[in-house]
């Protein structure tokens, strides 16, 4: 943010331009200082200079991340999740097929009843839409996966120690897998976890972080006690 954009700030709240801290030269800072009298306009001109991850210092958006989650949000549900941060998924379940489901009962029950009569045709669709709308996610889910060990390739690997090459290979333990349904949980927990400390990608934070109505009857120290009893445990 530019000194102009700093002092246009500092005007509308009728705050000195030699204020200190300003959006300029500390714009975490200032925002601790004046999250609450900021307006949403104000607002979404830090979010580029204020990454979600440095914004989870300040308590009262950690407060409202929080409220956010516990309200459980459609697109943190597995089924959605899933698909909007595959990488973060361990199953090793065919992907794809949520989907494929989706545009057969889509094609099965929407389609179907405007082609009544023609139900044969109908089934064939309906699989032909099914194969082909997993083949799509699964070939994104590659995609992915593909972009990500590029980028990983392209980070320069520590020297190892030479004696390493004498050590026997040991293989690993057997992992008992846990059921579905349990790691379905634990991903869903994962990912609030992850949008409350600003580590989830392509997340809109800025809806969450900037509306105050997530405040209710806010209290910085019971806030502060809440996030240092989850840390202990």
């Amino acid at each position: 943010m530019n000194v102009d954009e700093s002092n246009k700030i500092l005007r509308y709240l009728g705050l000195p331009q030699d204020r200190v801290p300003n959006p300029h030269d500390s714009p975490l800072d200032f925002l601790q200082q004046n999250l609450s009298y900021l307006p949403p306009h104000i607002l979404n001109s830090l979010s580029s200079i204020i990454p979600p991850q440095q914004r989870t210092s300040i308590a009262r958006i950690r407060n409202r991340r929080q409220k956010y989650t516990s309200t459980s949000p459609a697109e943190f549900a597995w089924a959605n999740a899933r698909q909007t941060w595959p990488l973060l998924w361990e199953g090793r379940e065919r992907r794809g097929q949520e989907e494929a489901s989706d545009e057969r009962d889509w094609a099965s029950h929407e389609f179907m009843a405007a082609t009544e009569g023609r139900k044969p045709y109908v089934g064939k669709l309906a699989d032909l839409l099914s194969e082909y709308e997993e083949e799509r996610e699964a070939e994104r889910v590659r995609d992915l996966r593909r972009e990500k060990a590029e980028q990983e390739a392209m980070i320069p690997e520590e020297d190892e120690d030479t004696d390493s090459d004498d050590e026997p290979d040991v293989p690993p333990e057997p992992i008992d897998e846990e059921p579905l349904d349990v790691r379905k949980a634990e991903f869903e927990a994962m990912i609030r976890q992850r949008f409350i400390y600003g580590h989830l990608e392509n997340a809109d934070y800025d809806r969450i972080d900037w509306d105050d109505s997530w405040d209710g009857n806010y209290s910085e120290s019971e806030e502060e006690r809440w996030f240092d009893d989850e840390e202990e445990s």
